[in-house]
């Protein structure tokens, strides 16, 4: 029994991480306001090695709609430059040799409306992880049982565990992608 709760520890531990992917993803999708997340997967070529956004210089939103970066190195403003242009941000950077401007312009209705699509697919495909996490533990309960180091008590114990295990990673999706889809159509 011992071994069963420690399998049901990791694989709650594993939807969790599911889910924190999810999350991390919808923190990347532009909503209309500035929000630095989006930058959260650029790197810039910084002395030959790729580093992220964040750690070669100040970024910050300065108004609801536009984003800030100022390098502490000048000379990475046409790297950075670069970077954003080349993301699939599509925003087009402002560089005023000082500093680089993010302005997101407002999001048109058909806009919100493909966002969402996304963000349920991303949703969906963090279900289907969660169930296939669920599909191994009962797979591993069903041996231990047929190896008899478990019992068929145990087994059935262990497979509804692992069921609202499953329905509480669920709900935490369902949740997720309420909210972002909420965020997203807010004018």
């Amino acid at each position: 029994m011992a071994e069963l709760k420690s399998m049901l520890n990791e694989l709650e531990e594993r939807m969790d991480k599911t889910v924190d992917f999810m999350k991390d993803e919808f923190a990347t999708i532009r909503a209309g306001r500035a929000n630095p997340h989006v930058l959260d997967r650029l790197t810039v070529d910084y002395y030959g090695t790729p580093t992220p956004l964040q750690q070669v210089g100040n970024i910050s939103v300065p108004e609801a709609r536009m984003i800030l970066i100022q390098p502490w190195d000048k000379s990475l403003l046409k790297a950075i430059e670069k970077a954003i242009q080349v993301s699939d941000l599509g925003i087009n950077p402002t560089n005023d040799g000082t500093s680089i401007r993010l302005v997101f312009p407002e999001l048109t209705e058909e806009r919100r409306k493909m966002l969402v699509k996304d963000i349920k697919k991303k949703g969906e495909a963090a279900k289907i992880a969660v169930r296939n996490i669920r599909r191994d533990g009962a797979d591993n309960f069903k041996k231990l049982e047929k190896a008899a180091e478990i019992t068929e008590d145990d087994l059935a114990v262990g497979n509804d565990k692992l069921q609202k295990l499953t329905d509480k990673a669920v709900e935490k999706i369902d949740k997720a992608v309420e909210a972002k889809n909420k965020e997203i159509m807010t004018v």
